[in-house]
């Protein structure tokens, strides 16, 4: 597997602030202006959200973004000549996340190659199996560079997480409560509690919380317990309220 930009991030900062955000919102081609917006506004790492019509693991303000986007007419095939040239400005590590049907139907071999020449350095796709990952996708994948990003919950079992650690890559992407994004029903104390039997395994991945992290005391309590946490829901309500202009504003209230 090809040393990429993720694994060269770890290896140089701790809590890590990652964005996610939907490809082709607000406009259709504005993906590339707010990318390049968070980069500019000392974002980490990037996560572009893929738009799909059956978003399971996606709440109510990713739904509707999504909705927008795909109306907007973004597509994979879209989002790909979008972002085709930007590693001529983009140096942080950009992660797409979406689900298997669109990719499936574009062609798993075709959307790494893409991913490949656009610098693209992971995927989450958060209904494709782990299993299936390994048996099918997990050589394709490193023989294009890109880490496949896998999930875990605060219901997956120590054995499995240790199994998916012992064959992941990039980084293990924490969900912080049993739910869909932007909504955390989980105590402090409970989510507090799973990130410390996270901790205690002993991962060699490194891992990054998800889902629910809104503000700078969220941020905060992440990256007491992880190597980062991801802002999505949060993000995605601002980019709504107050436009591409204002993404630094949001950046700078989280630290």
């Amino acid at each position: 597997m090809i040393k990429n930009r993720i694994d060269n991030l770890f290896e140089q900062k701790k809590g890590l602030l990652s964005i996610y955000f939907t490809a082709g919102y607000p406009n259709l081609d504005d993906t590339m202006s707010v990318l390049t917006a968070l980069e500019k506004s000392g974002v980490d790492m990037v996560e572009i959200g893929m738009p799909f019509s059956d978003p399971l693991a996606d709440g109510p303000v990713i739904q509707l973004a999504s909705l927008k986007a795909l109306n907007n007419g973004i597509t994979i095939k879209k989002l790909m000549e979008q972002i085709k040239d930007m590693r001529k400005t983009i140096t942080m590590p950009v992660v797409l996340m979406g689900y298997i049907n669109p990719v499936m139907h574009y062609g798993m071999e075709a959307f790494l190659k893409d991913c490949q020449a656009a610098g693209v350095d992971g995927v989450i796709l958060p209904d494709l199996p782990f299993d299936e990952y390994i048996e099918h996708y997990k050589d394709m994948m490193d023989k294009y560079g890109v880490h496949y990003i896998p999930m875990i919950a605060p219901q997956s079992s120590d054995e499995r997480i240790k199994y998916i650690d012992s064959k992941a890559s990039g980084f293990i992407y924490m969900v912080a409560s049993a739910g869909i994004t932007g909504n955390i029903k989980a105590s402090l104390d409970t989510r507090t509690a799973y990130y410390q039997r996270i901790k205690a395994l002993g991962l060699k991945n490194k891992a990054m919380i998800g889902f629910g992290i809104k503000d700078k005391a969220s941020y905060e309590h992440a990256c007491n317990n992880a190597d980062g946490a991801i802002i999505g829901t949060a993000f995605i309500k601002h980019l709504s309220d107050k436009g591409v202009n204002a993404i630094g504003e949001f950046v700078s209230a989280i630290r």
